[in-house]
């Protein structure tokens, strides 16, 4: 099986990275830190234009017609850039949601413990009743945790929720491993994004009249985050061309392994400069913890893929 990216692909990545970063460049992502949890409508509209929602709807349907593995490049993007906001869940609700596809609508997602961005959100997919907000240690991403789920790491729960919510009905089952790939390709994103950040301060630092990335350790760190990135991609990439759910499990574990661990090693390259606040690291590593608690990750996945695993009696 041949998991290349073909020329129209590579051409679309391409595209989706240079429109982020004319539009949400350093200085935005470094506004919204500033601003505190709120969302860019107009930025939120533009990705609608340019078809960031609608590009698995059919043609027929006013959509881009593509399929999961250019989904899943797009969100790579996404994730490379840090880009706020409840990108799958209203990914996943265009052509079911009035709005959705063309970016007038924001749409949260209830179907695990957290609920992202749901004070901002104009309808929901699933049952969001008695969400409580947390504090968030992303500071780009408001949580909601719903009742009965343990609080996850970077998260102290808060006062109820108050504001009542619009439901327009529960995400589809299939859906849910669609949620997961597309995480781990925001995970994805990331870890690719850390891993250059590392290696460009390691050719740039120097420390007894060379640079840090002469330094074996340094070199082993970078070696390391590549590997781990790599490894990741390769599982991203073959599960969107799958659709294997186990495949699926196995991506998710390894992508959300890749962008806490690359975060962390790119924090040690940096030394006491990546902690702190004008650094972007610290960004990438929070944004992992929290993707890491969305939908079937952690202890679901691995459950799923030890059950594939276990021999049939």
């Amino acid at each position: 099986m041949d998991f290349r990216l073909t020329e129209d692909q590579q051409a679309l990545k391409r595209g989706v990275r240079e429109l982020l970063a004319a539009r949400f460049g350093r200085e935005a992502l470094r506004a919204a830190v500033d601003a505190g949890g709120v969302l860019d409508r107009a930025l939120w509209r533009e990705l609608g234009a340019a078809g960031f929602f609608a590009l698995r709807l059919p043609e027929a349907a006013d959509g881009v017609g593509l399929g999961l593995p250019e989904a899943v490049l797009v969100f790579e993007e996404a994730g490379r850039a840090l880009l706020p906001g409840p990108l799958v869940a209203t990914h996943l609700a265009a052509g079911r949601v009035p709005g959705a596809a063309e970016g007038e609508a924001v749409v949260a997602r209830a179907d695990g413990e957290l609920v992202e961005w749901l004070d901002t959100a104009d309808a929901v997919l699933g049952d969001a009743t008695g969400a409580v907000p947390m504090r968030s240690v992303d500071p780009l991403t408001p949580l909601h945790r719903l009742p009965g789920g343990p609080a996850p790491a970077g998260a102290d729960t808060a006062s109820p929720l108050t504001p009542p919510h619009r439901l327009p009905g529960g995400p589809a089952p299939a859906e849910a491993d669609t949620a997961s790939l597309l995480t781990a390709a925001e995970q994805l994103g990331s870890a690719a994004r850390t891993t250059e950040l590392a290696v460009a301060y390691a050719r740039v630092r120097e420390q007894f009249g060379q640079p840090i990335g002469a330094f074996q350790a340094v070199k082993q760190l970078c070696a390391q985050m590549l590997v781990r990135t790599e490894v990741a991609r390769a599982a991203v990439y073959a599960a969107a061309v799958t659709a294997d759910p186990v495949e699926i499990a196995g991506a998710r574990l390894l992508a959300d392994e890749a962008a806490a661990g690359c975060a962390r090693d790119c924090l040690q390259v940096h030394g006491g400069m990546g902690f702190t606040w004008e650094a972007d690291v610290h960004l990438h590593l929070k944004r992992a913890w929290v993707r890491a608690g969305r939908g079937l990750g952690g202890a679901v996945a691995e459950e799923r893929v030890a059950a594939a695993l276990e021999p049939a009696p």
